[in-house]
């Protein structure tokens, strides 16, 4: 059987340039959707998942589905801190940290009127709740002296919310507290928190004593924390939940993560049947004006396989340059940032677009279904026009 060459339909590509571009077009920004929908949910997933680290773990009151709605005693706390998974650090101190966590409301940059702000999340840290997070970097200032009314932002916070740059001051519960810090964490969703001493904050805010959450280094990274879960329900003085700090941040991400995929999946269907109707009208278009060559290449002896493949080979090429042409900016908003209200904690979180080969690469099959789907009716159209009807064709 013989076969048309590729270079073939590269020319005849190249000798139709506006409806070419055009399809390229088409086709791109369908693909230019999905990428943008997979990168917002792959730079979510990664802001929110990353912030735990998979050697600690966390323990909140039972039932509860984030630290803002935990609250552990501090009877409840001093059992937690005598753990026996607790890991220690050189100096054999325990690496856990009792850690409390409020939502205050922040004008953004820009913003005026005591009603258009966001919720910002503010931790109450102790002396080893840094140690425990060794993404984490100060990249302006200092930490926050423990004892006094300071705390150091996350650069995302000090960028987006007034008064949060270094040398601003914040007022929360009825104190002023100073910003001397800012601090980077690996692109985590604490660059979106306020941390502060968590005696001062409890005080504060009226929850004398009462914190949050307990995070904690394992031992043993490895350790099947059922059985620890099994010992502490066991005990009468605790109604507590133990987990794997990065389970616990995938979870609360949940509810968030399927929203922006649901609206992103509908953008993506839509766009996508407007990339297959504009590959296949100009695929049906280049069959119509290229009849007596199809005839011609019959006549030379290329069977309706060889037209069919020929067609759907233009059709794929076409719809690769869209995806090609998708891919640049789609790197290029990876600068970009996107904030939002977690719907778990309800305080504002910022993260970036985030691309990876795995999904430049889904960009690309994508195209090239896209340009299947939209090129096999034409394709079959050519590949069974009758050879005489088609070199009869004016």
């Amino acid at each position: 059987m013989l076969a048309i060459p590729i270079i073939y339909n590269i020319r005849n590509l190249m000798a139709r340039k506006v409806s070419t571009a055009l399809t390229v077009a088409g086709v791109g920004l369908a693909v230019g959707v999905l990428l943008v929908v997979m990168m917002l949910t792959h730079g979510l997933r990664y802001a929110l998942v990353e912030s735990g680290s998979p050697d600690n773990a966390i323990v909140l009151r039972k039932s509860s589905t984030s630290e803002t709605l935990s609250g552990l005693g501090q009877a409840t706390v001093s059992v937690l801190r005598t753990l026996t998974e607790i890991a220690v650090d050189a100096q054999g101190r325990p690496l856990v940290a009792a850690e409390a966590v409020v939502g205050v409301n922040l004008l953004r940059r820009g913003q005026t009127g005591a009603r258009s702000g966001s919720n910002v999340t503010v931790r109450g840290i102790e002396e080893r709740s840094m140690p425990l997070r060794p993404q984490l970097r100060i990249v302006e200032g200092r930490a926050p002296t423990i004892g006094k009314p300071e705390i150091m932002a996350g650069k995302n916070a000090a960028r987006g919310f007034q008064g949060c740059e270094v040398g601003g001051s914040i007022p929360m519960g009825g104190m002023d507290w100073q910003v001397v810090g800012v601090f980077e964490a690996g692109g985590s969703a604490f660059e979106s928190e306020l941390w502060g001493d968590a005696q001062l904050l409890t005080g504060a805010f009226g929850r004398e004593g009462g914190f949050s959450s307990v995070t904690f280094r394992l031992k043993d990274p490895e350790l099947d924390l059922d059985a620890t879960q099994a010992r502490l329900d066991a005990d009468p003085r605790l109604n507590v939940e133990v987990k794997r700090e990065r389970d616990y941040y995938a979870t609360s991400s949940s509810g968030l993560l399927i929203l922006i995929q649901i609206l992103g999946g509908v953008l993506v269907v839509l766009f996508s049947f407007g990339g297959v109707l504009g590959a296949m009208v100009t695929m049906f278009a280049f069959v119509g004006s290229r009849t007596r060559e199809i005839g011609t290449l019959r006549a030379l002896g290329f069977s309706r396989r060889s037209i069919l493949s020929s067609f759907l080979i233009e059709s794929v090429i076409l719809s690769l340059a869209g995806g090609l042409a998708a891919s640049l900016p789609a790197l290029l908003v990876q600068n970009l940032t996107f904030s939002t209200t977690n719907f778990t904690t309800f305080t504002d979180v910022t993260w970036n677009f985030r691309a990876s080969p795995a999904i430049l690469a889904s960009g690309l099959v994508f195209a090239v279904v896209l340009g299947v789907a939209g090129g096999l009716i034409p394709a079959i159209r050519a590949a069974t026009l009758p050879i005489l009807t088609a070199l009869r064709e004016e």
